[in-house]
């Protein structure tokens, strides 16, 4: 049977932020990443990729990360505008799959990530030229040296090829791990401006 869900308990959004916060609780030695995903990207010749990323914000409007735009996950959201993410917390038995559309965050809101990232990190954002083919290590190297020399005594401005994608949510499933492999599946597909709910088998 599917229904729309009517109250803020039925929100998928605040539902994952729960589980979330939930994740956050459990000490850095059990579970150092909490906000790893796997996130799933298509190529024009349709063959799929995935890899791990980090969570850096969740609200109604979406799930953010944020990364090099010339990077092989970069180029695919921006050519298919589309993804799908998963997040597994193990020790809670739980697993959210989120799939949608994808939009670039704004600038201000990638400036001020940038700007809250350890110098190191902002300073290999630039000599990163990520997803292609290196020579040696030595060239990293170089172009490391190249960046820190470029920024000796100011701040690191933002890459302009570094930046963010939202993940704006068609469909969030819930899977809640129980004995006999009887798990329990929560399915939420957007309906205008409201979520239709499902259960499904197992």
């Amino acid at each position: 049977m599917t229904s729309l869900t009517t109250s803020a308990n039925d929100d998928p959004i605040a539902r994952f932020e729960a589980l979330l916060e939930e994740a956050n609780r459990i000490p850095r030695d059990v579970l150092p990443e909490p906000t790893a995903f796997a996130l799933g990207t298509v190529n024009e010749e349709g063959q799929p990729s995935v890899r791990i990323v980090l969570l850096k914000g969740v609200d109604a409007r979406g799930f953010v990360f944020y990364t090099n735009y010339e990077s092989r996950k970069g180029r695919e959201l921006l050519a298919s505008k589309r993804s799908a993410m998963c997040f597994h917390w193990q020790l809670m038995e739980t697993q959210v799959r989120v799939e949608g559309v994808v939009e670039q965050v704004t600038a201000s809101e990638a400036d001020a990530y940038f700007a809250s990232r350890a110098r190191g990190s902002q300073l290999g954002a630039w000599a990163s030229l990520q997803s292609r083919v290196m020579a040696s290590p030595a060239e990293l190297d170089a172009r490391l040296a190249e960046v820190e020399a470029r920024f000796t005594d100011r701040a690191v401005a933002r890459p302009p090829y570094w930046s963010g994608f939202r993940v704006i949510p068609d469909r969030i499933e819930f899977w809640k791990g129980m004995p006999s492999r009887l798990h329990v599946r929560n399915v939420y597909t957007r309906r205008g401006a409201s979520w239709a709910t499902e259960r499904l088998y197992p």
